[in-house]
Order: C-alpha cells, then structure tokens, then sequence
C-alpha cells in the first residue's frame, strides 16, 4: 500500500474530528511541534518503528515531542489511542505533515521560506514580507528566513510551487549556461 495514502487518510480523519469539536488550530499547533521534533531529533521515528519499545512509552515520547501533558487534549489523545491500536504510530510524522498541509489548504495558509546569503536586516525582512503579502493577497503567511552562503550574494524565495531566485550563484549559472550554448 502507499506509504503516502496512509497518513493522508488519517490527517483528513484527524483533521475533520478537530474541526468538529473546534480544536483545529490545537492539533494545527501541536503536529507544527511534532513535525519540529522530528526534524531535530532523528532517533524519533526510529523509536517509534522499534518494534521492543512498548506502546504506552510510544505514546508518551510522541505526546511529549508534541508538547502536550497529560490529559491537555483529549482530541489528541483519542487520535493516539486509534494510531496505537491500528497499529500505526509509526506513520506520525506523516500524518502530521500530512495534517499541516490539510490545515493550511483549508485556511488559505502558504509557507514562505527566503534564503540569503547573509543574515537579512529587520527591513529587508519586512520588505521582503510586504512584498510577498502583496502576491498573496488575503492569505496568510508563514514566514521564515535562513541562511545558505552558497548563494554567494542576494536571495531566494520560496511560496508553495513557485521559487524566486535573485541569488548571484543563480546569475553565474545562467551566465555559464549562455557562454557554453554559444
């Protein structure tokens, strides 16, 4: 079966139980923190696939990465319980990828992700923010900036499909491209 399908349907599940009972932005918040665990520590999902690790400690390390105690969300909880039972925790990070798509599909939330050279300035940032709020229009944005020296120089901006490369790298590149087609 497809590796993909299967936290799909249970972010989809996830998400219209949370809707229902108005913790959307909860869960939409607790699977953000999940998804950051995952990315910082990758003995997370190994933990979760070890089959020697007992379930009820597979629930805790995910509530705890979750950033949920004991009892916070019953929402949450109840989706633990289902993944345990069905045998799925392993599947976490997906579905909570999975759900942060569902969620900002649904409220019109688009990930900008700009990537410099250096460290962008207060105003650089906000300028920069500005200007790809106006592309937006009425959606929202979820803003964050990093650094790759291997830009050379200038920026790169990233909203869902489309990419804005104002990087020098990507000058050279082209550069090189029409020497060498001459």
């Amino acid at each position: 079966m497809n590796q993909g399908l299967i936290p799909r349907r249970y972010a989809k599940a996830l998400y219209a139980v949370a809707l229902e009972k108005g913790k959307a932005k909860e869960i939409y918040n607790l699977m953000s923190c999940l998804v950051t665990s995952f990315e910082d520590n990758s003995d997370l999902q190994q933990a979760l696939a070890n089959p020697f690790v007992p379930e009820a400690d597979k629930m805790t390390l995910v509530r705890t990465a979750a950033g949920v105690k004991t009892g916070d969300d019953s929402v949450f909880d109840d989706f633990l319980c289902l993944l345990v039972r069905n045998r799925r925790i392993d599947f976490t990070r997906g579905i909570a990828l999975a759900y942060l798509d569902i969620y900002r599909e649904a409220n019109r939330i688009y990930v900008v992700k700009v990537e410099s050279a250096s460290p962008l300035s207060e105003e650089n940032t906000e300028r920069l923010k500005t200007l790809v709020g106006r592309h937006l229009g009425d959606a929202r944005m979820e803003f964050s900036t990093s650094v790759n020296p291997s830009l050379i120089g200038g920026f790169t901006v990233t909203v869902g499909n489309e990419r804005l490369d104002a990087s020098i790298s990507n000058e050279l590149k082209q550069l090189r491209l029409n020497l060498l087609s001459k």
